[in-house]
């Protein structure tokens, strides 16, 4: 099955039911399929198959469209981040060799100055009304609408349909190539591990441009509708759950805390989730149970995936949620179980799988594993091993089958749900004149999961102001990339090769840590 079919096949069978619910914008199943069919038909005329087509947007019907409408053509779509500089979105476009862009009035302006830089580009299209400043030739997206609905591309299931830029151990962004196989893959795992009940109204705040979005064909593939937001804010998702009827939705334990935490949450009946998924971060023991007293007809359920495996492949379920906020805690240091449809190795330095319960790197063998990365067939064989996926995590399994994550991919921050490369921020902050050196590190943060943090050695003993370092960063990274914490330090502690020893250099900050301002 190819994803467009996904859309097709629930509109010929209900095609009156509701699939997508977008503010006060509402699209049927055969709604959605018109929208799909025309975007598709529209981009069939301008790219051809396996050319990158960029969705540069916040959360919109158009991008929901454009998930199906894209890979349709048999083009690629490719996940442009809206938090990105106009630099890193560039960068991503160009790194891609975008054929044409279909973007957000706002976003567009963004890139307007990179425009010329971008040679590969044919067509910028606006999801809005064009805007003054957009780049030259833009057109509205309603330009791709006009024409025949045509025949999809005939395209293969190993074909690459999404490719979502995601920040590795060395700074650089890779491309994950996620094909329709490896899609469906993780769609139907997740069916079997969480089911999607015959009368669920699904809720989805995170931005689509992240692998999450796998979840909105997950439910369209059950034929369930799905509540889009624009980005999360406590007190829409408070309003959309009342309204709407949603018995289950997505969060991240930040925004779990937010919504917790909001002067207004007993204004609202949040009693209609019975499941809650939660990814992006572990779930402190005690924000667990105070979910699981709060919102007691909410079932909590975990993933553990990554953008590589196009969605999650692990699970840990509600029951074992309950058990764990009793007399097992120890539970909820739990990823759970593989999939039915996925298999999992421990393996130690020499690649060797390990005696059961011992920990090493985690490797994932299923067809939802990436087709590779794009342009970097470097990078994509050493992610192999034989068939498997190194995943770069560190785990055990243990006697019951369960597997435990004990550390993450090296050096990896996750702050509010986004993955930030130490590198990349290192990269930044080692162009001020002032610094000699630096590593970045992650700190447990109560609101975002970690904060970014950057401990510095000053050339020649002469450093800036904490502050002024952090201000120097705007513009040269992303917000949430942006470092929260400065701390000096005379030498970066090195082992016995030269290598920065980030445990120890985390450890130093952590114990220099103090509330203020700059925080």
């Amino acid at each position: 099955m190819l994803l467009h079919e996904i859309v097709e096949f629930a509109a010929a069978a209900e095609p009156s039911s509701t699939a997508l619910v977008a503010g006060d914008r509402r699209f049927t199943f055969a709604d959605l399929c018109d929208l799909v069919g025309r975007l598709g038909s529209g981009l069939a005329g301008v790219v051809a198959p396996g050319e990158r087509v960029p969705v540069v947007a916040d959360n919109r019907p158009e991008y929901v469209a454009a998930l199906y409408a894209v890979p349709r053509a048999g083009a690629i779509l490719v996940m442009g981040n809206t938090r990105h500089t106009p630099a890193e979105l560039a960068g991503t476009l160009r790194s891609s060799r975008a054929s044409a862009v279909l973007a957000t009035a706002d976003q567009l302006v963004r890139l307007a100055a990179a425009a010329h830089d971008l040679p590969d580009v044919r067509a910028w299209y606006c999801i809005d009304d064009v805007p003054d400043g957009a780049p030259p030739g833009s057109a509205p997206l309603a330009d791709l609408l006009e024409g025949p609905v045509r025949a999809a591309h005939d395209a293969a299931e190993r074909d690459t349909a999404w490719l979502i830029h995601t920040s590795g151990t060395t700074g650089r962004p890779k491309g994950a190539m996620l094909t329709h196989r490896s899609l469906e893959a993780a769609v139907l795992n997740t069916t079997m591990a969480r089911p999607v009940a015959a009368d669920d109204v699904y809720l989805f705040p995170f931005p689509l441009f992240h692998v999450a979005a796998y979840n909105v064909v997950h439910h369209h593939l059950r034929r369930r509708p799905v509540v889009l937001l624009p980005r999360f804010d406590a007190v829409d998702v408070m309003r959309a759950i009342e309204a709407e009827g949603v018995t289950s939705i997505s969060l991240a334990p930040t925004m779990i805390s937010m919504l917790l935490d909001h002067p207004d949450r007993h204004r609202h009946d949040l009693s209609g989730p019975r499941q809650i998924g939660y990814g992006a971060a572990a779930m402190p023991l005690d924000l667990h149970r105070r979910t699981l007293a709060e919102l007691p007809h909410g079932g909590l359920a975990q993933g553990y995936g990554m953008t590589e495996l196009s969605g999650n492949a692990v699970f840990l379920g509600p029951d074992e949620h309950r058990r764990a906020a009793g007399d097992e805690p120890e539970l909820l240091a739990a990823a759970g179980r593989p999939a039915p449809l996925v298999e999992l190795r421990i393996v130690d330095d020499e690649d060797r799988d390990v005696a059961a319960g011992e920990p090493g790197e985690i490797l994932v063998r299923g067809d939802q594993v990436c087709a590779g990365y794009w342009d970097d067939p470097e990078a994509s064989a050493a992610a192999r091993l034989e068939g498997w996926f190194r995943t770069g995590d560190v785990g055990r399994i243990d006697d019951r089958g369960r597997l435990y994550v004990v550390d993450r991919k090296k050096d990896l921050i996750i702050t509010g749900g986004e993955n930030v490369a130490s590198r990349e921020v290192e990269d930044v902050v080692s162009e001020h004149p002032a610094v000699a050196a630096v590593a970045a590190v992650g700190l447990p943060d109560e609101r975002w999961g970690e904060r970014v943090c950057v401990a510095v050695v000053w050339r020649d003993g002469a450093g800036v102001s904490h502050e002024e370092l952090i201000a120097w960063t705007e513009g040269r990274l992303a917000g949430f990339k942006r470092p929260r914490l400065v701390v000096t330090l005379d030498a970066l502690p090195t082992n016995a090769s030269g290598k920065v020893e980030k445990r120890t250099v985390r450890e130093i900050v952590a114990d220099r840590h103090r509330p203020g301002p700059v925080a």
